[in-house]
C-alpha cells in the first residue's frame, strides 16, 4: 500500500545501518527494531507517512515490522533485497541479537524528514535499553488494542496505520501533535492511501 517491497527493504536496511552506526557500528537487534517502530510512528503523526511503509505485528515484545525483523536477521527476503542488505549490515554475534554496520549509510533512500525522525528518536530513545522500549511501545493504543489477544494465546496480530493516529497519549509527550495538525496527517495518510489502491487495481 505505502511503498514496493524493493523500496522498503531498502528502507529498512539503511534505517539499521543509520542506527548501528550511531554507536559502535553496532546496535542491539530488538532496540533497532522498536526505534525504527518509533521513527516511523513519529513520522506518520507528523506528516501522514511512515518513513519505512512496513507491515507492522503486534507481539509479546511489542510492534515488529516484518520487513525490518527481515533485513535485521539476514533472513526471508528475496536475493535482490538480500545481497543488497549484506553490502550494508550483518550479525554482529554468532546469535544475531546485534546488527553490524559494513559501509555507510545511503541517505540517498530517505527524505529530509525521514532523517529528521530518525535522528529525533535516536536523541530520545539511545539511553533506553530494548525491553525499556518494549514497555513504552506498550504503551501506545495501536498496540495496546491486542493486549487481550495476544494474552490469550495468540503469537501476533496485525496493526493498523489507522491507529497510529490516536489523540489519546498516554506516553511521551514527543508524540503529542496537537489536534489540528494530527488530523491534517491523516487527511493525507488517506489519500496517499486512495491513490496507492487506485494504483493497485
Amino acid at each position: 500500500m505505502i511503498a514496493s517491497p524493493e523500496t522498503i527493504y531498502k528502507k529498512a536496511t539503511q534505517a539499521l545501518n543509520f542506527l548501528a552506526r550511531k554507536k559502535d557500528g553496532k546496535i542491539n537487534k530488538m532496540k533497532a527494531i522498536k526505534l525504527i517502530y518509533l521513527a516511523d510512528r513519529l513520522h506518520i503523526r507528523k506528516y501522514g507517512r511512515p518513513i519505512i511503509g512496513d507491515m507492522y505485528w503486534a507481539m509479546k515484545m511489542g510492534p515488529v515490522g516484518s520487513r525490518v525483523k527481515r533485513a535485521a536477521e539476514l533472513s526471508n527476503m528475496s536475493e535482490s533485497a538480500l545481497s543488497y542488505a549484506k553490502k550494508y549490515i550483518q550479525p554482529a554475534d554468532d546469535k544475531k541479537h546485534y546488527v553490524a554496520s559494513v559501509k555507510p549509510v545511503d541517505f540517498d533512500v530517505f527524505s529530509k524528514t525521514d532523517i529528521d525522525c530518525l535522528e529525533v528518536i535516536y536523541r530520545h530513545f539511545s539511553d533506553k535499553d530494548q525491553f525499556e522500549l518494549r514497555d513504552i511501545t506498550h504503551q501506545y493504543p495501536e498496540w495496546s488494542k491486542h493486549e487481550r489477544d495476544l494474552d490469550a494465546g495468540k503469537k501476533r496480530v496485525q496493526m493498523d496505520y489507522d491507529d497510529f493516529f490516536s489523540s489519546t497519549e498516554r506516553g511521551d509527550p514527543l508524540f503529542a501533535e496537537n489536534k489540528a495538525d494530527l488530523t491534517s496527517a491523516k487527511e493525507a495518510f488517506d489519500a496517499m492511501k486512495e491513490v496507492s489502491e487506485f494504483f493497485a487495481r
